[in-house]
């Protein structure tokens, strides 16, 4: 390959070809002009494919190379003689190595040469070892017929070669492109600890003493860069990616932050004048129903590769085993943002131990991606955007495949059913065993809750597959957990659909289930007068299948919708009520809820006195059957009493509030205590006290990333 320096051209020079295939050089090996020796001192010249102008990103990757490349102590343990890039294919891992390499010849490293071979490890016909070592002999200045005859072994001639250069303490490194089996290293690697390795492969070879440096996705703000520069490098004067900083964000997005991805959509951009806008690329995307298929581009790279995603994906692909290219497809179908290992092994219909044996197949592929997560037992899967796009292209073009993935997101569905009903049965609410193991069983719970939220929503969200009612299921266990999170438009969005579903099965318990949870998360979320609709349906559908308390609770979340829309006295009929009904019942528990809100109403309406008053019975009924909501009225009588002018009083009971709310993984509840509590301890003179639990408050919203919560009660 020609790089576009002035080295010499004569035949007893330097010679440019690149691998031996069929008797004939014709592939990447690259040297040239750089080192002047004797004719009879052991050479070999450096001179590298070049690096793309505009290298983005990558700094900690590169420096760690560098760290490897550097001159240094070669008797170390901690010093390996071979170093590997992986990653998935289109990743940036040749031009990483070759920015590494071109840095370290920069600096002098490596001043006995710096040679570059492209193994073609997924091609058709990949590089040989003895075609490689040919090529290599023939860039240490041994083509020709300096060349080993068939009596001499070309191997022992190259090592040769490198083990007289190391006594020269001339360094070498040696730059392996796109292995794709151990087996093409071993015999091309140099016998002496002075030279070093570097190649890139798209899979982990865990076999070879190499330290691997495996590659992810650019940061957003780099894969920017990237398209920005390759727009500026054609038309310096291109400023779409200022004017359209949005869509190009969108459109890198898209891209999975993939390097060969954006280095396409940024020559399909080129391709049209400036003044075509990123958007109307970003819609084609956004219409297509493989994005790998839309992201090719005419001619070539600077390396003669095609751009073009789908081949190098294709090829990949075509390098499993059947089963494991049919368990990625049945992953890809299954549109989780990761996965569990127990719901991985659902998707692909096997048991735990044969699903581990298949993902870390698919992991070295770099086909699907993993991460520890928690105390680092827990394992999370996932597959990168651009994968899931072609693998499910590949199985929905395959009528077998996509029978196949349709049961797999019933199995997965039914799955996550299960599970959600085992943790919110431990969910806080209510709370009726406070001792450690029921603790422990809810922490647990919501640690699942909180690893499988977006899976769990977005499960909520596929079309049937012959499981409505596992939909409907799915949606109301999440209820509990959503309303302990704060996460009410989620908690609206499942309830909407479990409201349509159960309509459809005809299941009315479930639909004014649905409809109560739905009110419920509208109201709790700033939407209190949407949330009356669903909210009287429910009551009224409780009533039909005759469940009073299911039509009390109904009731009592729609005297919260009234009352956080501003109806006061119909909040307060509604309340009362409300409180009736239970009272009749002999529900103390339900009782308590609605003697709470009652004063929640009051306290609105400025009437603290007898706002206090109703907390204090809510307080009573729940300090015998649920200790949450005991905290919650205390927070709230804090809150009344404080309103009233009884600063003393509130201070005792809010400080009975936080220690019960700090028992309990509800951070916004606890935040919300410490607040009311230091401002009615500033108001009673003891301001010491209420600046650190305002910091520590503080503390914790700045952790969370929110604002101040702020005073009041909670709910």
């Amino acid at each position: 390959m020609q790089t576009g320096d002035d080295r010499p051209t004569g035949p007893d020079r330097y010679h440019d070809h690149v691998d031996f295939r069929n008797g004939q050089f014709h592939g990447p090996v690259s040297f040239g002009a750089g080192c002047e020796h004797a004719a009879h001192e052991p050479t070999a010249v450096s001179t590298l494919p070049t690096v793309q102008p505009g290298f983005t990103g990558r700094e900690r990757e590169l420096d760690r190379l560098l760290e490897g490349l550097r001159p240094g102590d070669t008797s170390s343990a901690d010093s390996p003689v071979m170093w590997a890039v992986t990653g998935l294919g289109g990743m940036g891992k040749t031009t990483l190595a070759l920015r590494a390499a071109q840095i370290a010849k920069d600096k002098g490293w490596f001043t006995g040469g710096i040679l570059f071979l492209d193994l073609a490890g997924y091609e058709d016909t990949p590089v040989t070892p003895a075609q490689a070592v040919m090529s290599l002999l023939h860039a240490l200045d041994m083509g020709g017929a300096h060349l080993p005859s068939e009596e001499v072994d070309p191997y022992g001639v190259y090592r040769g070669k490198l083990a007289r250069l190391a006594d020269l303490g001339k360094r070498v490194l040696l730059l392996l492109d796109n292995v794709c089996e151990p087996s093409q290293l071993p015999p091309l690697l140099p016998g002496d600890a002075a030279h070093r390795v570097l190649f890139t492969s798209r899979e982990s070879h865990p076999s070879l003493p190499a330290r691997e440096l495996s590659l992810g996705p650019l940061r957003p703000q780099d894969s920017a860069a990237l398209i920005a520069r390759a727009l500026r490098l054609r038309q310096a004067d291109d400023d779409r990616p200022e004017r359209e900083a949005e869509a190009v964000r969108e459109l890198t997005r898209l891209c999975g932050h993939l390097p060969l991805a954006l280095q396409i959509v940024a020559a399909l951009l080129s391709d049209r004048p400036s003044r075509w806008r990123v958007a109307s690329l970003v819609e084609e995307l956004h219409s297509g129903t493989d994005v790998t298929d839309t992201l090719r581009s005419q001619g070539v790279d600077q390396y003669g590769r095609p751009l073009s995603l789908a081949p190098v994906f294709e090829a990949c692909v075509r390098r499993l085993p059947e089963d494991r290219a049919r368990s990625l497809c049945l992953l890809a179908q299954v549109p989780c943002a990761d996965y569990g290992t127990d719901t991985a092994a659902e998707i692909m219909g096997l048991r735990e131990h044969a699903a581990l044996d298949v993902l870390g197949d698919l992991a070295r592929a770099h086909l699907v991606t993993w991460e520890r997560h928690g105390d680092g037992t827990a394992v999370r899967w996932g597959i990168h955007a651009l994968v899931r796009s072609y693998a499910a292209a590949l199985a929905t073009s395959d009528p077998r495949l996509a029978e196949e993935a349709r049961t797999a997101r019933a199995r997965a569905r039914a799955h996550y059913h299960r599970q959600a009903a085992h943790c919110d049965r431990h969910m806080p609410v209510p709370v009726h065993d406070p001792s450690p193991a029921a603790t422990a069983r809810r922490d647990t719970a919501l640690a699942w809750f909180d690893s499988e939220r977006t899976n769990l929503v977005a499960a909520v969200q596929w079309p049937d597959e012959g499981d409505p009612q596992a939909r409907v299921g799915l949606a109301l266990h999440l209820a509990n957990y959503m309303r302990w999170r704060r996460f009410f438009d989620e908690w609206a969005a499942v309830s909407r659909i479990a409201r349509a579903v159960a309509q459809r099965l005809g299941d009315e318990y479930a639909e004014a289930t649905a409809c109560n949870h739905l009110g419920n998360a509208l109201s709790r979320g700033g939407h209190p007068v949407e949330a009356l609709e669903p909210l009287t349906h429910a009551a009224h559908l409780f009533r039909r299948i005759a469940d009073p308390t299911g039509e009390g609770m109904a009731w009592n979340n729609l005297g919260l919708a009234h009352r956080r829309a501003g109806h006061h006295d119909v909040a307060l009929a509604t309340h009362l009520r409300t409180r009736d009904r239970f009272r009749a019942l002999g529900d103390e528990w339900n009782e308590g809820r609605a003697q709470h809100n009652l004063g929640l109403v009051l306290d609105d309406m400025g009437r603290h006195t007898e706002a206090a008053t109703a907390f204090r019975r809510a307080c009573e009924l729940h300090q015998a059957h649920d200790r949450i909501f005991h905290g919650d009225s205390l927070n709230s009588l804090g809150c009344a009493l404080h309103a009233a002018g009884r600063v003393e009083e509130a201070v005792t009971a809010l400080e009975g509030s936080l220690r019960i709310r700090e028992e309990y993984d509800n951070w916004y509840g606890t935040v919300q205590t410490q607040y009311n509590l230091a401002r009615s301890l500033e108001a009673a003179g003891r301001r010491a006290e209420a600046a650190r639990i305002e910091a520590a408050a503080d503390e914790t919203c700045a952790l969370r990333g929110v604002s101040a919560v702020g005073c009041g009660h909670h709910f």
